[in-house]
Protein backbone atom coordinates (compact mmCIF):
# COMPACT_ATOMS: atom_id res chain seq x y z
CA UNK A 1 0.00 0.00 0.00
CA UNK A 2 1.69 3.34 -1.31
CA UNK A 3 1.66 6.36 1.54
CA UNK A 4 -0.74 8.24 -0.60
CA UNK A 5 -3.43 5.63 -0.29
CA UNK A 6 -2.31 5.46 3.67
CA UNK A 7 -2.66 8.61 3.83
CA UNK A 8 -6.56 8.55 1.99
CA UNK A 9 -6.88 5.50 4.46
CA UNK A 10 -5.71 7.40 7.67
CA UNK A 11 -8.11 10.93 6.75
CA UNK A 12 -11.13 9.18 5.89
CA UNK A 13 -10.69 6.52 9.14
CA UNK A 14 -10.02 9.58 11.34
CA UNK A 15 -12.91 11.45 9.76
CA UNK A 16 -15.49 8.59 10.63
CA UNK A 17 -14.55 8.84 14.27
CA UNK A 18 -15.00 12.53 14.56
CA UNK A 19 -18.25 11.82 12.91
CA UNK A 20 -19.03 9.29 15.53
CA UNK A 21 -18.28 11.62 17.89
CA UNK A 22 -20.38 14.27 16.58
CA UNK A 23 -23.55 11.69 16.42
CA UNK A 24 -22.82 11.17 20.31
CA UNK A 25 -22.77 15.18 21.12
CA UNK A 26 -25.46 15.93 18.93
CA UNK A 27 -27.41 13.13 16.90
CA UNK A 28 -28.49 13.06 12.75
CA UNK A 29 -27.75 16.86 13.02
CA UNK A 30 -24.49 17.25 15.36
CA UNK A 31 -23.13 14.51 13.09
CA UNK A 32 -23.73 16.94 9.99
CA UNK A 33 -21.50 19.64 11.86
CA UNK A 34 -18.69 17.26 13.16
CA UNK A 35 -18.26 16.02 9.30
CA UNK A 36 -17.81 20.01 7.99
CA UNK A 37 -15.78 20.13 11.11
CA UNK A 38 -13.68 17.05 9.98
CA UNK A 39 -13.35 18.48 6.46
CA UNK A 40 -11.85 22.20 7.62
CA UNK A 41 -9.21 19.64 10.11
CA UNK A 42 -8.45 17.56 7.52
CA UNK A 43 -7.85 20.53 4.93
CA UNK A 44 -5.61 22.22 7.85
CA UNK A 45 -3.73 19.26 8.67
CA UNK A 46 -2.87 18.73 5.24
CA UNK A 47 -0.83 23.03 4.92
CA UNK A 48 -0.56 23.35 8.71
CA UNK A 49 0.22 20.40 10.84
CA UNK A 50 4.06 20.42 10.56
CA UNK A 51 3.63 23.78 12.64
CA UNK A 52 1.23 22.63 14.68
CA UNK A 53 3.20 19.74 16.00
CA UNK A 54 6.01 22.33 16.18
CA UNK A 55 3.96 24.53 18.11
CA UNK A 56 3.33 22.05 20.41
CA UNK A 57 6.65 21.73 21.39
CA UNK A 58 7.99 25.62 21.32
CA UNK A 59 10.30 24.28 18.76
CA UNK A 60 12.51 27.25 17.54
CA UNK A 61 14.37 27.30 13.97
CA UNK A 62 17.53 27.53 14.32
CA UNK A 63 20.08 29.31 11.28
CA UNK A 64 23.44 28.02 10.16
CA UNK A 65 25.20 30.54 11.99
CA UNK A 66 23.17 29.93 15.49
CA UNK A 67 24.24 25.90 15.04
CA UNK A 68 26.74 25.17 12.41
CA UNK A 69 27.86 21.83 12.79
CA UNK A 70 24.27 20.56 13.15
CA UNK A 71 23.41 22.40 9.40
CA UNK A 72 26.71 20.78 8.07
CA UNK A 73 25.81 17.62 8.96
CA UNK A 74 22.08 18.02 7.51
CA UNK A 75 23.34 19.65 4.29
CA UNK A 76 25.55 16.60 3.41
CA UNK A 77 23.51 13.63 4.10
CA UNK A 78 20.57 15.53 2.71
CA UNK A 79 23.14 15.85 -0.30
CA UNK A 80 23.34 11.90 -0.33
CA UNK A 81 20.03 11.16 0.03
CA UNK A 82 19.24 13.38 -3.11
CA UNK A 83 16.66 15.82 -0.65
CA UNK A 84 16.66 19.55 -0.81
CA UNK A 85 17.84 21.21 2.69
CA UNK A 86 14.91 20.60 5.39
CA UNK A 87 14.17 23.35 8.41
CA UNK A 88 16.10 22.89 11.45
CA UNK A 89 14.17 23.59 14.72
CA UNK A 90 15.63 23.00 18.21
CA UNK A 91 13.24 21.62 21.19
CA UNK A 92 14.53 23.30 24.75
CA UNK A 93 14.05 19.65 26.36
CA UNK A 94 17.18 17.64 28.30
CA UNK A 95 14.84 14.55 26.94
CA UNK A 96 17.22 13.41 23.93
CA UNK A 97 14.75 12.73 20.86
CA UNK A 98 13.91 13.97 17.56
CA UNK A 99 11.23 14.15 14.79
CA UNK A 100 10.38 15.10 10.97
CA UNK A 101 7.99 16.49 9.85
CA UNK A 102 6.02 18.24 6.88
CA UNK A 103 3.97 17.75 3.85
CA UNK A 104 6.54 16.51 1.25
CA UNK A 105 10.32 16.74 0.88
CA UNK A 106 10.39 20.42 -0.25
CA UNK A 107 8.70 21.11 2.85
CA UNK A 108 9.88 19.15 5.82
CA UNK A 109 11.80 20.13 8.75
CA UNK A 110 13.40 18.12 10.79
CA UNK A 111 13.35 19.16 15.10
CA UNK A 112 15.99 17.51 17.83
CA UNK A 113 16.11 18.47 21.60
CA UNK A 114 18.83 20.47 22.97
CA UNK A 115 18.96 16.78 25.11
CA UNK A 116 19.82 14.50 22.12
CA UNK A 117 22.93 16.72 21.17
CA UNK A 118 24.53 16.60 24.40
CA UNK A 119 24.41 12.41 24.71
CA UNK A 120 25.48 11.86 20.83
CA UNK A 121 28.17 11.81 19.15
CA UNK A 122 28.78 13.03 15.89
CA UNK A 123 28.60 9.66 14.61
CA UNK A 124 25.75 8.87 16.63
CA UNK A 125 24.17 11.90 15.53
CA UNK A 126 24.46 11.81 11.87
CA UNK A 127 22.47 8.51 12.04
CA UNK A 128 19.89 10.19 14.02
CA UNK A 129 19.42 12.59 11.58
CA UNK A 130 19.70 10.13 9.04
CA UNK A 131 16.95 8.58 10.43
CA UNK A 132 14.86 11.28 9.60
CA UNK A 133 15.62 11.88 6.65
CA UNK A 134 14.90 8.85 5.63
CA UNK A 135 11.33 9.20 6.55
CA UNK A 136 11.14 12.38 4.78
CA UNK A 137 12.66 10.82 1.27
CA UNK A 138 10.17 7.93 2.22
CA UNK A 139 7.11 10.54 2.19
CA UNK A 140 6.06 9.58 5.90
CA UNK A 141 6.14 12.71 7.06
CA UNK A 142 3.23 14.03 6.08
CA UNK A 143 1.01 10.81 7.05
CA UNK A 144 2.52 11.52 10.74
CA UNK A 145 1.98 14.99 10.88
CA UNK A 146 -1.77 14.58 9.78
CA UNK A 147 -2.04 11.42 12.15
CA UNK A 148 -0.53 13.59 15.04
CA UNK A 149 -3.30 16.34 14.42
CA UNK A 150 -6.14 14.60 13.86
CA UNK A 151 -5.77 12.02 16.73
CA UNK A 152 -4.99 14.85 19.06
CA UNK A 153 -8.48 16.47 18.47
CA UNK A 154 -10.22 13.01 18.80
CA UNK A 155 -8.80 12.90 22.10
CA UNK A 156 -10.08 16.37 22.87
CA UNK A 157 -13.12 15.73 21.70
CA UNK A 158 -13.59 12.68 23.88
CA UNK A 159 -12.38 14.45 26.68
CA UNK A 160 -15.16 16.50 26.03
CA UNK A 161 -17.61 13.25 25.64
CA UNK A 162 -15.86 12.27 29.48
CA UNK A 163 -16.98 15.55 31.02
CA UNK A 164 -20.19 15.37 29.19
CA UNK A 165 -20.97 12.08 30.81
CA UNK A 166 -19.73 12.95 34.23
CA UNK A 167 -21.94 16.44 34.32
CA UNK A 168 -25.04 14.47 32.88
CA UNK A 169 -24.40 14.38 28.97
CA UNK A 170 -25.77 16.70 26.71
CA UNK A 171 -29.48 16.63 25.16
CA UNK A 172 -31.92 13.80 25.94
CA UNK A 173 -31.52 10.05 25.26
CA UNK A 174 -33.31 10.06 21.73
CA UNK A 175 -30.84 8.83 19.18
CA UNK A 176 -31.95 11.50 16.63
CA UNK A 177 -31.73 14.32 19.29
CA UNK A 178 -29.42 13.54 22.19
CA UNK A 179 -26.90 10.80 21.19
CA UNK A 180 -26.40 8.09 23.10
CA UNK A 181 -26.67 10.02 26.74
CA UNK A 182 -24.38 8.97 29.14
CA UNK A 183 -23.50 5.33 28.81
CA UNK A 184 -22.93 6.26 24.98
CA UNK A 185 -20.99 9.27 25.96
CA UNK A 186 -18.82 6.65 28.71
CA UNK A 187 -18.19 4.12 25.94
CA UNK A 188 -17.21 6.66 23.83
CA UNK A 189 -14.74 8.82 25.69
CA UNK A 190 -13.16 5.33 26.06
CA UNK A 191 -13.16 4.15 22.91
CA UNK A 192 -12.37 6.95 20.40
CA UNK A 193 -9.02 7.74 21.35
CA UNK A 194 -8.19 3.76 21.80
CA UNK A 195 -9.16 3.91 17.92
CA UNK A 196 -7.37 6.53 16.83
CA UNK A 197 -3.82 4.85 18.89
CA UNK A 198 -5.15 1.58 17.20
CA UNK A 199 -4.82 3.62 13.45
CA UNK A 200 -1.25 5.42 14.17
CA UNK A 201 -0.02 1.84 15.34
CA UNK A 202 -1.30 -0.16 11.82
CA UNK A 203 0.14 3.10 9.73
CA UNK A 204 3.37 4.11 11.68
CA UNK A 205 5.11 1.07 13.46
CA UNK A 206 6.54 -0.75 10.16
CA UNK A 207 7.85 2.40 8.97
CA UNK A 208 10.50 2.62 11.48
CA UNK A 209 12.41 -0.24 11.03
CA UNK A 210 11.79 1.26 7.14
CA UNK A 211 13.43 4.25 8.17
CA UNK A 212 16.04 2.45 10.39
CA UNK A 213 17.67 0.78 7.24
CA UNK A 214 17.03 3.64 4.69
CA UNK A 215 19.05 5.89 7.15
CA UNK A 216 22.25 3.95 7.92
CA UNK A 217 22.42 3.80 4.05
CA UNK A 218 22.50 7.58 3.84
CA UNK A 219 24.72 7.73 6.74
CA UNK A 220 26.99 5.38 4.96
CA UNK A 221 26.99 2.85 8.33
CA UNK A 222 24.14 1.24 10.58
CA UNK A 223 26.20 1.38 14.11
CA UNK A 224 26.09 4.72 14.71
CA UNK A 225 22.25 5.00 14.46
CA UNK A 226 22.05 1.48 16.21
CA UNK A 227 24.09 3.03 18.88
CA UNK A 228 21.88 6.31 19.41
CA UNK A 229 18.81 4.18 19.93
CA UNK A 230 20.35 2.59 22.63
CA UNK A 231 21.41 5.72 24.51
CA UNK A 232 17.74 7.67 23.39
CA UNK A 233 16.14 4.64 24.89
CA UNK A 234 17.78 4.84 28.28
CA UNK A 235 18.30 8.18 28.22
CA UNK A 236 14.56 9.05 27.53
CA UNK A 237 13.55 6.88 30.05
CA UNK A 238 15.22 9.28 32.79
CA UNK A 239 14.29 12.17 31.39
CA UNK A 240 10.79 11.98 29.53
CA UNK A 241 9.63 14.47 27.57
CA UNK A 242 6.70 16.59 28.46
CA UNK A 243 4.95 14.54 24.96
CA UNK A 244 1.17 14.69 23.94
CA UNK A 245 0.38 10.97 22.91
CA UNK A 246 -1.13 11.98 19.54
CA UNK A 247 2.37 13.05 18.58
CA UNK A 248 4.17 9.93 20.07
CA UNK A 249 4.87 8.02 16.79
CA UNK A 250 6.63 11.02 15.48
CA UNK A 251 9.39 10.60 17.94
CA UNK A 252 12.90 8.59 17.20
CA UNK A 253 12.10 6.92 20.24
CA UNK A 254 9.03 6.30 22.06
CA UNK A 255 8.47 9.37 24.55
CA UNK A 256 5.65 7.19 26.48
CA UNK A 257 8.18 4.73 27.53
CA UNK A 258 7.81 5.72 31.00
CA UNK A 259 3.52 5.58 31.05
CA UNK A 260 2.66 1.76 31.35
CA UNK A 261 -0.89 1.56 29.54
CA UNK A 262 0.36 3.92 26.82
CA UNK A 263 2.96 1.55 26.06
CA UNK A 264 0.50 -1.36 24.60
CA UNK A 265 -0.43 0.86 21.85
CA UNK A 266 3.20 1.78 21.25
CA UNK A 267 3.85 3.20 17.13
CA UNK A 268 7.63 2.11 17.69
CA UNK A 269 8.86 -1.91 17.63
CA UNK A 270 11.32 -2.90 20.24
CA UNK A 271 14.33 -1.15 20.45
CA UNK A 272 16.52 -4.24 20.90
CA UNK A 273 14.83 -5.53 17.44
CA UNK A 274 16.15 -2.36 15.67
CA UNK A 275 19.65 -2.85 16.97
CA UNK A 276 19.67 -6.47 15.91
CA UNK A 277 18.77 -5.80 12.65
CA UNK A 278 21.25 -2.51 12.05
CA UNK A 279 23.52 -4.76 13.40
CA UNK A 280 23.01 -6.94 10.68
CA UNK A 281 23.58 -4.55 8.17
CA UNK A 282 26.73 -4.53 8.91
Amino acid sequence: MTNQVKTVFLLGALTGLIMLIGKFFGGNSGMVVAFFFAMFMNFSSYWFSDKIVLKIYKAREVTPQQSPQLFSMVSNLAQRAGLPMPRLYVIASQSPNAFATGRNPEHSAIAVTEGIMDILNSQELEGVLAHELSHIKNRDILIGSIAATLAGVIMMLASMARFAAIFGGFGGNDEDEGGGGIVGLIVLAIIAPLAASIIQFAISRSREYLADSGGARIAGTSSGLAKALEKLHHSSKKIPIKSNPATAHMFIVNPLSGRAFLNLFSTHPPIEERVNRLLKMR
